[in-house]
């Protein structure tokens, strides 16, 4: 059955989207002690992710973790503060950002290492096999990781071993400050999940209660069938693209790494042109502007008091 349209879904996109703009005003004040990774634009996936899962399922994370772990711990002061290395952190300041984990949510597993989580998660889910264990794993990984060998061999393994798991690729294009086009060929994901017999599923609507509805199926059909599925998100990381104007010297504006944290000059609301599919414009498509201000408004009073 597909989502009626829930207020809470809507507030959850928001709230991770307002936490992290929370978040980056503290990276501009260079105030915390680990690199930060943004994920703005990628809140949609994250919140279909965190409202398939259940007690057994256990998720496995790459370096760019904050879109996950806020939607899974529901709370933006302890990350903040596992950034800053504080006790009253998420993971009592010894994690810090890139490893991020959080057993108690199902985050088993973060990896800094390009590609090494995906032979962790083949391995967690042989072990789910073998102790007939309930739940999935998933694995959120990234278009730079496809290019490691480890990709190919994760999805050997699991499909030899006839192992369900749902393996999430977002693709935002770029590999540091350099579109991927510009130094490799493309990797056609679907063709390989063919090659080795495995499902293969593109989402590129950003639309959180789409994404919800699609990810319960997926995760359905991967147990059913004891199958892999590679999920490809087609989506675009605020804070590293192109900006189509000719003032110089902003005609490109590169921050990836740290995400929106330098001010942008744009020109003829290029920005606004190249943020089609950011997930917060798809959302208000489907709500007045008002109703957007006023949880806008909720959520932001919450997250303040909670950083009180």
């Amino acid at each position: 059955m597909k989502n009626t349209f829930d207020p809470k879904i809507a507030k959850e996109l928001l709230r991770i989207r307002l936490s992290q703009m929370l978040i980056n005003e503290q990276c501009k004040a260079g105030v915390f002690k680990v690199p930060v990774h943004l994920a703005l634009g990628h809140e949609a996936i994250a919140v279909g992710i965190h409202l398939l899962m259940d007690e057994y399922d256990r998720l496995i994370l790459s370096h760019r973790n904050m879109h996950y772990n806020l939607a899974r711990a529901g709370n933006l002061k302890a990350e903040i503060e596992e950034f800053l290395l504080k006790k009253e952190g998420l993971a009592q300041g010894e994690l810090g950002s890139m490893n991020l984990a959080n057993e108690s949510k199902g985050i088993i597993y973060t990896s800094s290492i390009l590609g090494n989580n995906l032979s962790v998660a083949a391995g967690c889910a042989l072990a789910k096999k073998i102790k007939n264990d309930k739940g999935i794993v998933i694995v959120v990984t990234g278009d730079g990781a496809i290019e490691e060998g480890s990709f190919y061999e994760s999805l050997l393994f699991l499909k030899s071993n006839s192992l369900p798991c749902m393996i999430v690729i977002e693709n935002n294009e770029w590999s540091l400050a350099t579109k991927i086009d510009e130094r490799r060929c493309p990797i056609h994901i679907k063709k390989i999940t063919e090659a080795l017999d495995l499902k293969y599923e593109l989402l590129n609507s950003n639309d959180v209660y789409e994404y919800s509805d699609a990810l319960k199926t997926f995760k359905k059909e991967s147990l059913s069938t004891s199958t892999a599925v590679c999920i490809e998100v087609k989506l675009t990381t605020f804070g590293g693209r192109y900006v189509k104007t000719d003032v110089s010297p902003f005609k490109r504006f590169i921050n990836y790494h740290a995400g929106a944290t330098s001010e942008v000059h744009i020109a003829n609301g290029s920005l606004i042109e190249e943020s089609a599919q950011d997930p917060v414009f798809i959302l208000q498509n489907k709500v007045s502007k008002n109703e957007m201000n006023v949880w806008s408004t909720e959520v932001l009073n919450e997250l303040t008091k909670e950083l009180l």
